[in-house]
């Protein structure tokens, strides 16, 4: 952690800002100050040198634009390459998973090369998935439901380096290009390495408060006390019944 101040870094708001998402990066701060530990935002914009010093990176999701401009960003800037290949953690969403895997196809159905660092591939599913989405974790540290909200036409399929982060009850998750046989059970979400990606919006933090602080702890090296936050247990509960989860 950089000078006892946890550093934030929520990259290329501009393009990938679309749905929210640089909320997560609020929610974090907010979640190290209530502990009492320091914490500062970076916005790292499309014309920006990415850093590789920083804690935690946030990558938001956006529309087929954007989602272009964005994967010519992360190849041609080595900073977020740097900053995982020192174990820095980052959450990506929606549209940045699909930026991080080998490649993605567009919606001109040409195929875009990714930055690499997912051993994922994404392809049209043929319809857009959109909705409420839950999923039981299956990353360790993990034990609370995960909801969000997905917006997407991508199926994502995951080679053997990569793990989903949770089993969907509710919803599409990662989806299945159009043409292949949909799985037995449907997955959301890679986790690989120091990355965790999901296709759920919310902000995802702000519904998933327990994945907010295990990204905190990684960063920081602390075991977290428990946070108790007025509301946001109830609130969640009022969400998962309304859903039947």
């Amino acid at each position: 952690m950089s000078e006892s101040t946890l550093r934030i870094g929520v990259l290329m708001p501009e393009v990938l800002g679309t749905y929210g998402d640089t909320g997560n990066a609020i929610v974090l701060k907010e979640r190290a100050r209530r502990r009492s530990i320091a914490a500062e935002i970076i916005e790292v914009g499309l014309l920006d040198t990415i850093p590789e010093s920083l804690d935690i990176y946030t990558l938001g999701g956006g529309e087929d634009t954007a989602q272009s401009l964005a994967a010519h960003k992360l190849r041609e800037d080595p900073g977020l390459m740097r900053a995982l290949d020192a174990g820095r953690s980052l959450l990506a969403i929606c549209a940045s998973l699909q930026v991080l895997g080998r490649w993605y196809r567009d919606a001109r159905d040409q195929r875009v090369a990714g930055l690499g660092v997912l051993d994922i591939t994404t392809d049209p599913q043929g319809s857009r998935s959109i909705g409420e989405l839950v999923s039981e974790p299956m990353l360790e540290g993990l034990t609370e439901t995960l909801t969000g909200f997905e917006n997407h036409g991508g199926g994502t399929v995951l080679g053997p380096e990569a793990q989903p982060l949770g089993r969907v009850v509710k919803g599409t998750g990662n989806g299945t290009p159009e043409g292949c046989e949909p799985a037995p059970i449907a997955y959301d979400g890679v986790v690989q390495g120091s990355i965790i990606a999901t296709y759920m919006h919310g902000p995802c933090l702000a519904r998933n408060p327990e994945l907010a602080d295990l990204l905190i702890s990684r960063a920081t090296g602390l075991d977290l006390e428990p946070l108790e936050v007025p509301g946001v247990a109830e609130l969640r509960a009022e969400r998962l019944a309304m859903l039947g989860a």
